[in-house]
This record gives C-alpha cells, structure tokens and sequence, in this order.
C-alpha cells in the first residue's frame, strides 16, 4: 500500500481524538526539522522514550525528523492544528508571527550559557502566555551552541561581510546582514550545501552543530567563532492532546519535559567544544574573533536590541530590563 504524507497527516490529526481521559491512550505524531544526529534530535527522542516509560507504553510517539513530515515554516500551525501532536523549532524563526519570539537573536546580547539560561527563564512566562493563547503548551526549551561565521575567506572585521551573499534562518540574522552590507537569502538547514554549491550564498552564520550537520567542509574554507547568539528551540504539544490525558500521564508529560531540558542544555555546553573541533579536523580554519570584529558585532548588536525593544512592546521592554538589572 503506497501511504502518501497526506494520508500519514490524516491519520495523525485523528490522534488527538483518540486521547481522551476514557481511553487514556494516544498514539501522537512529532515533527522536528533536524537531522538523526544533530544533538536536538537526540534528545528529542530520549524524551520521547522517556515519555513512553513513565507513562508505561499508554503514550506511544512517532518522530518524524530532518522536516521529513513537515518543514520547519509548518511546524507551529501543524502542531495547533493538530495534524501532529508535538513539535520542535527555533523559537526565533518565528519573529514574522511575533517579534517576541526573537530576543534571542539578539547579537550579543547574551554572551555565555549562564547568561543564555537567565535570559530563558525571564523569557519563558511570556513565551507560555503566548503559546497557550495559540492552542499549545511549551515543554521545554534548550538552546544551540554560540554560532560563528562560516566563509571562504578570513573575517577579521565586520567590513569583511559587505557584499556576501549571507544564509539567514530568521528575521534577526536577515537584518543582521542588511546592516553589515549583505545579502541575507532564507535557506533551511537541509538546503544549505546545495545554496553554497549553487552560489546562491556564500557566507552563514550559524552554530558548529549545524556545520557538521551540513558537512561545512565541503562549502567552506573558515569558521569563525564570534559567539553571535544562543538561540533556543522550543518543543511544545497541541493543549488538545495534552488535556485529553490522564492527570497522572500529564504530569508524566511535564516530568520528561524537565528531564530533557536539563539534559539538553548539558548537550548544548558538550556540542559547543566537540562540534567545532571537528570542523577543525575536517580541515576548516577555526578561530577566535578578533578585537576589531567584536566590536564591529557590538556596535550592531546594540543597534538590533534597540529595534527589537521598538517591535517587541511592553513585554520587551520589561524583560531587557529585568535581564540587564542582574547582569
């Protein structure tokens, strides 16, 4: 029998049905736009496994990874819609819906994990407010390791990427390269060797996870380590099928949750040191920033959290506010 994705969506969106407190039993779908190996993926389905434990089989997940089932664009409104039941995406990818979704994309603005971790959990009471106002509960959240340039040619200034042709994956990293004279072009991750290969761009930032995701060393010659951002995924689960659970399986819900965002942020800290040492040892130069590109970045960055408490309201300037008083 040939099962077209429609017909494994059909089936997905009558799942949420079948949860209910009578039954107690769901068979959910997952989508994550993320390849096998990629760290996020990996604890995506050690929480799913341990999702499957606590709850002894009642709760049974399908993950569909590399945006195999949907593409990361469709993630959000599949999982509101209920075609899949959970989903995983960079929070910050989502700034065209909300410009709150974007503080941690600011460049610069964190600068550490510990400063990304206090960033998060000032962040995440609004983050939830707004999930559940769209029909979906947040889970948890982990962020990716600092990101870096990936060129063909040395970046000693932020001079250096006027006139590339720069990937962007959101709507930070777009103004990011229109203020530094670039040219952003949207590409997802799955598509970035075919963009490089194709000279449809030439320059990226983006963490060393996803470089070795992608392979960088077939496209690039550099990998310079600027610490740009720490942005965060977000895993989050239709309130539909959450509320058709059991109190003790909802429970179990948020206990796996916990589990994995504490486990993802130690994978994160690893990623950052082992990721980039293998670019160096697939041959690309790795190397720090230098002082003039720092404060090449600094100067933009505070350019962007100023645009960004512009678009973001209240809400954004209640949280730069309480991030800044404690750091």
């Amino acid at each position: 029998m040939f099962i077209t994705r429609r017909t494994v969506l059909s089936a997905a969106a009558g799942a949420a049905a079948f949860a209910g407190p009578a039954r107690a039993q769901a068979r959910w779908q997952m989508a994550t736009p993320y390849p096998d190996g990629n760290f996020h993926t990996r604890n995506v389905r050690a929480f799913v496994e341990d999702l499957q434990t606590r709850t002894n089989g009642a709760i049974q997940v399908q993950l569909h990874t590399n945006g195999t089932l949907l593409p990361m664009p469709q993630i959000k409104r599949g999982v509101q819609q209920g075609q899949v039941q959970m989903g995983e995406i960079l929070l910050s990818a989502y700034g065209n819906e909300d410009p709150f979704f974007e503080v941690d994309g600011i460049p610069q603005l964190v600068t550490n994990f510990d400063e990304a971790k206090k960033l998060m959990d000032l962040a995440r009471p609004y983050i939830e407010a707004r999930f559940q106002r769209q029909g979906v509960s947040l889970l948890y959240m982990v962020p990716w390791p600092p990101s870096g340039f990936y060129t063909n040619t040395a970046v000693e200034s932020i001079e250096a990427l006027r006139g590339t042709r720069m990937r962007t994956f959101n709507v930070m990293t777009n103004r990011f390269a229109t203020l530094v004279g670039a040219s952003p072009t949207l590409v997802q991750v799955s598509e970035i060797p075919q963009a490089f290969a194709t000279g449809v761009v030439n320059a990226m930032v983006t963490s060393a996870a996803t470089g070795v995701d992608t392979q960088a060393w077939d496209y690039a010659k550099f990998f310079t380590n600027v610490g740009f951002t720490f942005t965060r995924n977000a895993v989050f689960i239709q309130r539909r099928a959450l509320d058709g659970l059991t109190a003790a399986q909802q429970a179990a819900v948020r206990e796996a949750a916990a589990a994995a965002e504490t486990r993802g942020w130690q994978m994160a800290r690893e990623a950052a040191e082992s990721q980039q040492a293998i670019l160096g040892q697939r041959g690309l130069t790795v190397s720090a920033a230098s002082t003039a590109l720092m404060e090449g970045m600094s100067r933009v960055g505070r350019t962007m959290a100023d645009e960004w408490v512009t678009r973001a309201g209240d809400d954004g300037r209640a949280l730069i506010a309480a991030y800044r008083a404690g750091t």
